[in-house]
């Protein structure tokens, strides 16, 4: 290789380039060279001894090094989180899947893009996040149903028996519910919710049996017409008094004013003269609300409460007019129906006594209602007219397969007999008008509470011919005091102290248990006596066969009865004592259970002999 100088005094390299080499070989043999230039000066940087603002310097530096003064620490990176964060938008959006109508729109908007060159084609099919607007993901109304109905009861709590207390409304005033207006307002999340919420909402409802209040609910209603299948327990009540405001009320008055919109008056009240008619509820209820399954009627709880008018014009009495009984059956008053409700299958009465008072109201309704399978009736108060009036017509021939009546559920023990049993048992016995509604043909479940003897499964026994035929299965007695012949008056008494009560009532199960073998489809039977003022309520006899076992009291008679009719079933426990017996400070005897808290499986009947004469802590 020869070295040649230039005109300056140069020295100058030959041509390194391989004149030899095809042109397109020689350029990229040039740019290797070039690239290992540069991966050179890069080393050669990485490796000098002096410190960048971006890289530390050597461990120990030499000492005649100087430290600069004028050195910029380096710029803190854009990823460090400050302290003081970015404004942020705090609106919520709410994203909703891509529905078909879209994708439609997507496919026809790429149809109308022109012809992209080839490069442009090469970085669009590169992964990119698509914007917000056009972004796919999951929606709320993509859960399944069961999703759904899960949130809203843990929110509203689970659903139950149409009768259930769970989600009640009561029209003009507020929901029941103590959130009506968040778990209203959560309808507004989606369509699916609005259905969900509106459907529990409306699922039971409380109506005031005014006109005033009837029309008012027709109109919103017929502005609301898709609530109308929501409604399946319509609840209607009666009011029994109504208050009449006087003048206004004056500083001296010694009782405390009433505070309305007119300003302080004093009031009182008296008889409602608004209250609808039994037929104007019942065509209410027809026109509005088709999918209705039980009715509650309340006719209210007062001393010497007024009746419920059963047909908007009531027929005059025979004082008041002078046209004879049969102008007036048949010419003057052609009978009159009562609107049909074909979707009620349960009908619950409270305050029975206002709204039946004879067989003629029991038919009157029990028309109005030609599906009718269950009948719940309590009673406020106990009176003589009621057993009177309940013993006529259980005495009919029923279509119910299942009945619940309550006739006394005050659940307190007596001394004796009242005057108002005394006065209806010269009358009628009703324990024998119970058997027979037990023992119409459709009738399945019974339960009851009031004054029940062993008479009740004689006659039940008497009045089924064909026990095949029988679809009882279910019997509930709570016995309120057990109807018995006695020599005297203190001898009529209840409790666990009372032995004459304590047999009655054996006899009373033993008869229960007779009976099973001949309804050999009774699967469940309770025969139980509640006394809230129960020294020891744990002691309250009882006797409970569920599932082929039995709880309760036991005695010879029994154990032996129910191996004879029922010899697979057993006693779950069998104890002789209901626990210990001691003596408190004052020298009297007293016993202390070994269940104080808990329910007892086994109760001996002979011990009750014990507590007539001992006191009990």
């Amino acid at each position: 290789m020869f070295l040649d100088d230039d005109d300056d005094g140069h020295v100058v390299e030959p041509l390194t380039i391989e004149t030899r080499l095809p042109r397109t070989e020689r350029n990229q043999s040039i740019h290797e060279e070039e690239d290992e230039g540069m991966a050179t000066v890069e080393l050669a940087s990485i490796m000098t001894t002096a410190s960048n603002p971006v890289s530390p310097g050597p461990s120990s530096p030499p000492l005649g090094q100087v430290r600069r003064q004028d050195f910029v620490p380096p710029t803190r990176p854009s990823s460090t989180p400050f302290p003081h964060p970015e404004p942020r938008s705090t609106d919520l959006q709410f994203l909703r899947c891509q529905t078909d109508a879209d994708a439609g729109m997507m496919d026809l908007d790429d149809q109308q893009q022109p012809h992209q060159p080839a490069a442009e084609q090469q970085q669009d099919l590169l992964p990119a996040m698509p914007p917000p607007s056009k972004r796919v993901g999951m929606n709320l109304n993509d859960l399944p149903a069961e999703i759904h109905e899960c949130i809203l009861d843990h929110l509203f709590g689970f659903r139950v028996s149409p009768t259930s207390k769970s989600s009640i409304t009561r029209w003009g005033t507020a929901l029941r519910h103590s959130r009506r207006k968040e778990l209203s307002e959560l309808s507004l999340v989606s369509l699916a919710w609005r259905v969900l919420i509106q459907e529990r909402l409306y699922r039971h409802i409380k109506l005031k049996a005014t006109v005033h209040d009837l029309r008012q609910s027709f109109t919103w209603f017929s502005q609301h017409p898709h609530l109308r299948s929501y409604i399946r327990h319509i609840e209607i009540w009666f009011p029994v008094f109504q208050p009449k405001y006087g003048p206004l009320a004056l500083s001296a008055a010694n009782t405390l004013p009433t505070v309305t919109a007119d300003g302080l008056t004093n009031a009182s009240y008296v008889l409602p003269v608004d209250n609808c008619a039994l037929e104007e509820a019942f065509y209410f209820v027809a026109e509005c609300f088709p999918e209705v399954c039980v009715m509650t009627l309340e006719g209210g709880e007062r001393k010497k409460a007024p009746r419920v008018r059963h047909w908007i014009q009531e027929a005059p009495t025979a004082a008041s007019t002078t046209i004879t009984t049969d102008c007036y059956l048949h010419q003057c008053f052609p009978p009159r129906t009562m609107p049909k409700i074909a979707s009620v299958r349960t009908l619950i009465c409270k305050g029975q006594w206002n709204l039946i008072r004879g067989e003629a109201d029991y038919e009157t309704i029990m028309s109005a209602l030609p599906n009718l399978q269950e009948w719940h009736g309590s009673y406020s108060k106990p009176k003589s007219k009621s057993y009177i009036t309940m013993a006529e017509i259980l005495a009919r021939p029923m279509r119910l397969s299942t009945l619940n009546l309550c006739i006394e559920g005050d659940y307190r023990r007596e001394l004796s007999f009242p005057p108002y049993f005394l006065k209806a048992s010269t009358r009628v016995h009703f324990c024998s008008k119970l058997a027979q509604a037990a023992a119409s043909p459709a009738m399945e479940h019974i339960s009851y509470t009031g004054r029940v003897c062993k008479q009740f499964f004689v006659d039940l026994m008497a009045r089924q011919r064909d026990p095949r035929q029988a679809r009882l299965k279910s019997i509930d007695l709570t016995v309120k005091n057990c109807c018995r012949q006695v020599s005297h008056w203190n001898e009529s008494g209840s409790g666990i102290t009372d032995m004459n009560f304590i047999n009655a009532f054996e006899a009373l199960v033993l008869a229960g248990i007779r009976a099973l073998g001949k309804f050999k489809s009774v699967e469940y039977l309770r025969i139980r006596y509640v006394d809230l003022d129960s020294p020891v309520p744990p002691l309250n006899p009882y006797f409970l066969l569920r599932d082929g076992w039995c709880s309760g009291v036991w005695s010879d008679a029994i154990i032996s009865e129910l191996n004879r009719v029922r010899p697979t079933t057993r006693f779950e426990d069998l104890a002789e004592s209901f626990g210990e017996v001691g003596y408190n400070k004052d020298g009297r005897m007293t016993i202390s259970p070994d269940f104080p808290k808990s329910k007892a499986l086994s109760l001996k009947l002979s011990n009750y002999a014990l507590l007539s004469s001992i006191s009990i802590t």
